[in-house]
């Protein structure tokens, strides 16, 4: 798949030891970015996932281990990208747990985990690379949504994930307008069912989910440098997903 030329520049994708995140870091190395693969406890799946990063053609790649809901541990982990790749162009906020249940049977502590995951971990990470893409006058910051999430879409079953993700576009436009004079673009992506979803409805837009691939192209054009311009912006990658259609 065609891209822009990545060459060089410092990229870290939260949540890369697996899934999505693991795809759309790969798509960087294949275009020739120093890649740092972020995980929380999956350290061996995050080696794993380094070593193809070189293999596909990063300029180097590290593994680097963090909880992005903590303000201590997002600066050493950021800390430790800046000390052996260099200061951050890019960088990709794709953790965030889900909890497919009734609101009612969510206890606390999956409920405020699912809030600070997506949200809190989306923010401090982004407030910890902001000064030094603001000094380059250059950045990239894509966030990871969730498709309807811009309509305040609502359900008993998941709501905070419903309540974060909407959260998360919301700080997206926020963010793209605070760094509108600073070189740096803030944009997300956000899907309905990825391949790798655990659970899939009976219908499925056009017949199926989202393939890394479909998700792969929306970033390429966010990381674009020639897109400057392109800030504030979300993707849907759902098919034509209408979660209100009856």
């Amino acid at each position: 798949m065609n891209g822009p030329d990545l060459t060089d520049q410092v990229v870290l994708v939260t949540g890369s030891g697996r899934g999505v995140g693991r795809e759309l870091l790969l798509a960087t190395a294949e275009r020739g970015a120093k890649t740092a693969v972020h995980y929380h406890t999956s350290a061996d799946e995050a080696r794993a996932v380094a070593a193809t990063a070189d293999e596909r053609g990063a300029a180097d790649s590290m593994t680097v281990q963090g909880d992005v809901t903590d303000p201590d541990s997002v600066d050493g982990l950021v800390s430790a990208v800046e000390s052996e790749l260099g200061s951050v162009d890019v960088l990709v906020n794709n953790v965030g747990d889900f909890a497919p249940s009734h609101w009612e049977d969510i206890d606390l502590e999956t409920w405020n985990q699912v809030l600070e995951t997506n949200l809190n971990g989306t923010a401090l990470c982004s407030k910890r690379v902001l000064p030094e893409m603001r000094e380059a006058g250059y950045g990239r910051i894509v966030n990871v949504g969730y498709a309807s999430s811009d309509r305040a879409m609502v359900n008993p079953k998941n709501f905070p994930y419903f309540v974060a993700k909407t959260g998360v576009l919301q700080f997206t436009r926020m963010l793209a307008a605070d760094t509108q004079d600073d070189g740096i673009t803030v944009n997300a992506i956000s899907p309905y069912v990825v391949e790798n979803s655990e659970e899939f409805p009976e219908k499925l837009p056009r017949g199926r989910p989202a393939s890394f691939e479909d998700l792969i192209r929306p970033l390429y054009f966010f990381l674009d440098p020639d897109n400057e311009y392109v800030s504030g912006e979300n993707v849907e990658v759902d098919g034509g997903w209408l979660p209100e259609q009856v």
